[in-house]
């Protein structure tokens, strides 16, 4: 792979990095080292979620962008006789996208590379080959002889199991695949728009918040939504990219390169829609293209902020990625670019007035 530029180099820091649903740890410290030089101070909630706070006016309204530093993945629940692993999935999977894929166990004793395990074809018989695997049949060979053996790499049940693929620029060099993608898309994200803030009027103080165990509840988003007690708040995460053969326009609009999704309404919130008509009037002022998204099933962050307190006025800004809840992901550099330019702007209007007027709209 050629040199990194800076920003690339953090998209492949933080999506390498290993953080499943209530291990985020090393997610977390790699946003906090990117993140940290933009924040007056970096805390974190007794979840583990992190929050970078950036004071612009100190009296004026708060200000949350989060995005999730957990991605789906397995954990260990047992160890068979003959060193197989049995698991349970962490977060949404489809078991057509698991079978044979590699796998990294998280241990304490650092990590250990592993296969989900399948049967080859040539033994099956022909019905069998026409339907997935239940997951709960499948197992991880991890290359060990024995549950002894396993035990001495390391391997006890708890331990977290994360998919495997390096951070990949792709020919098209405006393609960029990774594992993870949701959410440390979110997670650069925020810290995008702490960077881009740096020597920056605006008339509030900004939260740039990775938070934990999104993908098991909106979880981190709910206790760190409590800590900061925000006026405004938006999840940015992933979407769904419609523009691949076999999806209709029916079951998804966006199109990866033409500008990130508004989210009208999911199964966990119906947007804000004073915030909505807001953020939309920014964008067309400023040029900066967006789509918008609706999703019958499904859910960010947002659901668990805009219930806080009273109550807090919020959106959903996703980036529509291809593949998302699989081993590999792919996404447009100009949806994630065109996010943070957006959110910036947005943020630099989002004064006591405007919020006033946006919350009581």
């Amino acid at each position: 792979m050629t040199k990194l530029d800076e920003r690339l180099q953090m998209l492949k820091d933080l999506t390498d990095a290993n953080g499943v649903s209530g291990n985020e740890r090393e997610v977390r410290d790699v946003m906090k080292r990117y993140i940290e030089p933009f924040a007056d101070e970096v805390t974190t909630d007794n979840l583990g979620s992190l929050v970078a706070k950036k004071t612009g006016k100190a009296d004026g309204p708060k200000i949350m962008i989060a995005g999730h530093l957990d991605e789906i993945g397995f954990m260990v629940t047992s160890i068979d006789e003959k060193g197989f692993l049995r698991f349970q999935t962490v977060g949404g999977w489809w078991e057509q996208v698991m079978l044979a894929q590699r796998v990294t166990i998280m241990t304490r004793n650092g990590n250990v590379p592993g296969v989900i395990g399948s049967k080859p074809p040539h033994i099956l018989p022909a019905e069998a080959r026409k339907k997935s695997v239940d997951k709960k049949e499948m197992f991880i060979d991890i290359g060990a002889s024995s549950k002894e053996e396993a035990m001495e790499f390391g391997v006890r049940p708890g331990d977290s199991v994360v998919p495997v693929c390096d951070f990949t620029v792709m020919k098209n060099e405006k393609y960029l695949m990774a594992k993870a993608w949701d959410n440390r898309i979110g997670c650069a994200i925020a810290i995008d728009v702490l960077r881009e803030l740096q020597g920056v009027e605006h008339p509030n103080t900004v939260y740039g918040v990775g938070t934990v165990q999104e993908e098991v509840g909106l979880r981190g988003a709910r206790t760190s939504a409590n800590l900061i007690k925000p006026d405004i708040g938006f999840a940015v995460d992933v979407g769904i990219a419609g523009d691949t053969p076999g999806v209709t326009e029916k079951e998804a609009l966006a199109k990866m390169g033409k500008g990130p999704q508004i989210v009208l309404y999911d199964a966990s919130m119906v947007s804000h829609k004073g915030l909505r008509d807001f953020v939309t009037d920014i964008a067309d002022a400023n040029d900066i293209p967006y789509q918008f998204d609706a999703m019958a099933g499904g859910g960010t962050d947002s659901g668990a902020i805009h219930l806080t307190a009273n109550g807090v006025p919020n959106l959903a800004i996703t980036v529509p990625t291809r593949y998302i809840h699989s081993h590999a992901g792919i996404l447009h550099r100009d949806d994630y670019e065109n996010a943070v330019k957006l959110i910036v702007e947005v943020i630099k209007k989002l004064d006591k007035e405007t919020v006033d007027t946006i919350t009581f709209d």
